[in-house]
């Protein structure tokens, strides 16, 4: 028996929530983008809060009893933090992820929500804004795609037949690491793209493989 509740409504509700936000982050898409550099230097945009805004007050309305650590609005010192993220039940939340990629407009940007227990992903969504394409799954229940308002799709990753389609960060491309991996892989095709459009590209089956060697964020993932 599987030892997690159907969260149907939770993933359904942080799909929602995500859509909702990427219809809120096209609304600044169109106009000159302006951006601040956090104190880690990464950049920031008037979109990135307004989707941070959104989801955290949706989030907190729909599961009060639930806490939400997110990228833009929550101090990440775990000294400081509400949740013991070893052992409890809260919401992980990137609002925007790939904010370079929305700067340059190249359309390769998400929003990505999980529901993590135990410091393990139960359940999340992703959606692309530009693409109108979300990805969604529960643990042990399966993961789905849905493109546009066409009707859902079970997806799974799949196993190469020949060629390894090796999917890389667009904004890390140039990485020695990378291509000393890439050796092991002769046959392969590489494809640039940004933010957890990557992974969620191997989780429907159109590429194989996404070797992360750098540092990366939990929200991320």
């Amino acid at each position: 028996m599987n030892s997690f509740p159907i969260f149907s409504e939770y993933v359904q509700k942080a799909r929602l929530l995500a859509v909702e936000a990427g219809i809120e982050i096209m609304k600044f898409y169109s106009n000159n983008i302006v951006y601040r550099e956090k104190p880690d230097k990464s950049p920031l945009t008037d979109a990135d809060e307004a989707s941070d805004h959104i989801i955290t007050t949706g989030l907190k309305k729909y599961f009060p009893k639930i806490p939400v650590i997110s990228e833009e609005s929550t101090d990440t010192n775990p000294k400081n933090s509400l949740v013991n993220i070893d052992s409890g039940l809260f919401w992980l939340v990137d609002p925007l992820d790939g904010t370079k990629e929305f700067i340059k407009k190249n359309g390769e940007f998400t929003v990505n929500i999980a529901l993590i227990s135990s410091g393990k992903p139960i359940l999340g969504a992703v959606y692309a804004p530009v693409l109108d394409t979300a990805w969604y799954g529960i643990i042990d229940k399966g993961s789905y795609k849905i493109l546009k308002n066409q009707s859902p799709i079970k997806i799974n990753v799949i196993e190469p037949d020949s060629t390894i389609k090796v999917v890389t960060s667009r904004s890390h491309a140039n990485n020695p690491k990378l291509d000393e991996f890439l050796k092991d892989y002769p046959d392969h095709e590489l494809v640039k793209m940004g933010s957890s459009i990557k992974i969620c590209l191997v989780a429907d089956g159109t590429a194989h493989m996404y070797p992360r060697l750098g540092p990366t964020m939990e929200w991320d993932t």
